[in-house]
């Protein structure tokens, strides 16, 4: 492919390739909002495995988002450590308790971490959350839990992330496909 236009039409398919797999990776990479307990909110749960059977439906990646919907002056969120999630314990927080809603919180680490209402009592009521986030989206698996499905409407963001994730997989999928109809197209 020497010079004059077959070096042009090879630096166009090099640019096309690198463009691709560029949208590709960008698109494997896009965070998720996760609204934690659905269209529940963080409240006192009606049940105590009610947060946890909310994390089973969801795959936390680092990059995502946490979003914690409650009536302000009602609750806090409180990140803790797993023993003062284990003890309800506010005395060693992990950065400040937010006290206003909506409460975002960026997941910027992989790892287990644990979420509390510091409010006296409801922690003990099971106002607690603990997820366990991946350090990618593919490498992501939700945390395991003993407890059934989430009770009907509390599944949150569950079929919009899986709409995504459907999306990206058909994205990617449709990307690579052209790019390797670009890169035969052009070397034919």
């Amino acid at each position: 492919m020497g010079s004059g236009k077959g070096g042009k039409v090879s630096w166009s398919v090099a640019a096309l390739m690198v463009a691709l797999v560029a949208a590709s990776l960008a698109l494997e990479t896009a965070a998720a909002t996760h609204v934690v307990g659905g269209s529940t909110g963080w409240i006192i749960p009606p049940n105590s495995s009610f947060y946890s059977d909310w994390a089973s439906t969801q795959t936390f990646a680092v990059g995502d988002t946490l979003v914690f919907n409650f009536q302000t002056g009602s609750h806090t969120v409180d990140k803790v450590t797993k023993s003062g999630y284990d003890d309800c314990s506010t005395s060693n927080l992990i950065g400040s308790a937010i006290t206003t809603s909506p409460a975002s919180v960026p997941l910027t680490t992989a790892g287990d971490h644990y979420f509390i209402c510091g409010i006296p009592g409801h922690c003990s009521a099971s106002q607690k959350l603990s997820v366990t986030v991946a350090s990618s989206p593919t490498g992501a698996s939700p945390p395991t839990s003993a407890a059934g499905p989430s009770p009907p409407g509390t599944d949150g963001s569950s079929a919009a992330t899986s709409l995504l994730s459907g999306f990206r997989t058909a994205a990617t999928f449709s990307l690579a496909t052209a790019l390797v109809f670009a890169a035969s197209f052009f070397l034919l």
